[in-house]
């Protein structure tokens, strides 16, 4: 049997507040899956900016001038402080490149880092190698910070138009690899966050055909392993 499994609503729930409105929102697990690994991959419902984990993925520009999108909404409610440390950033190190993020701390946000990964722009050409490229940077960016959690956003698809199953098929299997290849890694969970409801189904759909089948595939080899 595949470790995936759907979480019940009392038990994997968490209350925020969006700070802007008297509107409740609750982050829920809504997919978990532990990785050969060891760690824990989820798809959550809910606001990436009250994730209470070690560290949160900003979708990026390489200026890291967070305008707009998911970033627009980091910087906002993350206050000052993540605009003028990417600035400070860009300043030493030149624009963020695909595969090494930036990070900053998260100001007034929950979480303790911000890590600045830029997805690419769809149409620019080779845009699952450099989505799986910030994928994984950012996830060796959290090791290096000796991180033990760590919650993405669905990076491109909103403002940078990937096409939303084609950027959860990436972004999946970018994890899988990165911790096929990293047997030793401080992260214990990766968190996807999600708030809409086309893009929760375009990863649940992706978690169905990538996950949950090696899942099943390596239950069923374990099977046959201990028929012999």
């Amino acid at each position: 049997m595949a470790k995936s499994s759907l979480i019940s609503f009392a038990q994997q729930i968490f209350l925020c507040t969006l700070p802007f409105s008297n509107s409740i929102i609750m982050n829920q697990v809504l997919l978990q899956h532990v990785l050969p690994s060891g760690q824990e991959l989820q798809i959550v419902q809910g606001d990436l900016t009250q994730e209470q984990v070690d560290a949160i993925v900003n979708a990026a520009n390489a200026q890291l001038q967070h305008g707009g999108g998911v970033a627009g909404v980091i910087s906002s409610r993350g206050g000052p402080q993540i605009q003028a440390e990417s600035d400070a950033w860009v300043r030493q190190h030149g624009p963020v490149s695909h595969h090494q993020p930036a990070y900053t701390q998260a100001g007034d946000l929950p979480c303790r880092f911000v890590i600045h990964a830029v997805g690419p722009v769809w149409g620019e050409g080779d845009e699952d190698d450099k989505l799986a490229a910030a994928i994984r940077g950012s996830l060796l960016l959290a090791d290096q910070l000796s991180l033990g959690s760590i919650a993405f956003p669905a990076i491109s698809t909103g403002i940078f138009g990937f096409p939303k199953e084609r950027a959860a098929r990436v972004i999946l299997l970018a994890i899988q690899e990165y911790f096929a290849h990293a047997p030793v890694s401080s992260l214990k969970t990766i968190r996807l966050t999600l708030i809409d409801e086309p893009t929760i189904q375009a990863f649940k759909k992706m978690w169905e055909a990538i996950i949950e089948r090696k899942g099943h595939r390596e239950s069923d080899h374990f099977g046959s392993e201990s028929k012999n």
